[in-house]
């Protein structure tokens, strides 16, 4: 009785950011089976699924019963993981093959992406952390699925419904950059990540696209030079990220931290997706040694977890 009671309390205090988790490990399982490590794939989407499950729990019991709580949340840019992590999972049942299961996930995360997006957009502040770039992470999840649908489905439509949530993506990240506080880079809490995944997702998505035999000549080469260019940035991104972590250590555990585990998973995967849809092949070296960074910063943020919740009162959820 009394764990049960604390499961149900534990989960009653999950701060949406918490659906990080599932964008990191996700986004893990994509990039593994992208490298043949398909147990390992396998293991990691078993775990964002649960994730995803209990995370969907929590969400419709406040939608139902805590309007008022669902709706202060719904105003924080984190309330889009919601949408981003489904996309994700949804993207990594595409891989799988089980395209109606993918369909689903994809119908319910584009249900869920125009109210959360107008509510958050709504309520930007002047300086903003790094979460205001899920309303780019979100919306380009949806082109990734989108576009993993009409490849598996030869569906033309999907195909420019992907290439829409893409430009739009990229408008949306032009605006959350004029918001993004800069000096969340050397302070912020996880989050800050956000600001170069959110280009890592772009990249994934274009080179999505860019395989896609729909577009030829112009167009071909324009998604191509735009991924590499979105690649590029969020490479840039990283070493900027990496080296002010380097300056200024932030060890101390945070929900947050898995919006940073998740870029670089996400940074991994656009790469390793990128290498053949661009004819550039070194990216795909590139992506296995950084897919294994994120590897580690996923088990160490797990394990800073688990250290946080055997001190009370020290940890997040």
């Amino acid at each position: 009785m009394r764990s049960g009671s604390r499961l149900r309390s534990w989960c009653s205090a999950l701060p949406p950011a918490a659906g990080g988790a599932v964008m990191a490990t996700g986004i893990l399982s994509i990039a593994l089976e992208l490298t043949g490590r398909t147990r390992l794939s396998l293991a990691a989407l078993v775990v964002a699924g649960g994730l995803w499950l209990v995370l969907a729990g929590d969400f419709a019991v406040r939608l139902i019963g805590d309007r008022g709580r669902f709706r202060a949340e719904a105003d924080t840019p984190a309330a889009l993981t919601a949408v981003a992590a489904t996309t994700l999972l949804g993207a990594r049942l595409s891989q799988l093959g089980r395209q109606r299961e993918a369909a689903a996930l994809l119908a319910l995360a584009a249900l869920l992406w125009p109210g959360l997006l107008v509510s958050v957009v709504r309520h930007w502040r002047r300086r903003m952390p790094g979460a205001a770039f899920l309303v780019c992470v979100a919306t380009q999840g949806l082109a990734v699925l989108a576009a993993a649908l009409a490849a598996a489905g030869n569906v033309h439509w999907l195909a420019l419904a992907a290439l829409a949530c893409f430009c739009l993506g990229l408008l949306l990240y032009g605006l959350a950059l004029t918001r993004f506080d800069f000096h969340e880079v050397v302070s912020g809490a996880g989050d800050h990540w956000v600001a170069g995944g959110a280009l890592s997702i772009t990249a994934l998505a274009g080179a999505r696209l860019t395989a896609l035999p729909l577009w030829t000549g112009p167009a071909h080469t324009a998604l191509r030079a735009a991924t590499l260019t979105a690649l590029g940035i969020s490479l840039a991104w990283y070493a900027v990220l990496l080296a002010a972590e380097l300056r200024s250590p932030r060890p101390r555990y945070d929900v947050r931290r898995w919006s940073t585990v998740f870029p670089l998973g996400m940074t991994a995967t656009a790469c390793l997706t990128a290498a053949p849809a661009t004819g550039v092949p070194w990216l795909r070296p590139l992506g296995e040694v950084l897919l294994w960074i994120a590897v580690a910063a996923w088990i160490l943020t797990l394990l800073a977890f688990a250290l946080s919740r055997s001190r009370p009162g020290r940890g997040a959820a």
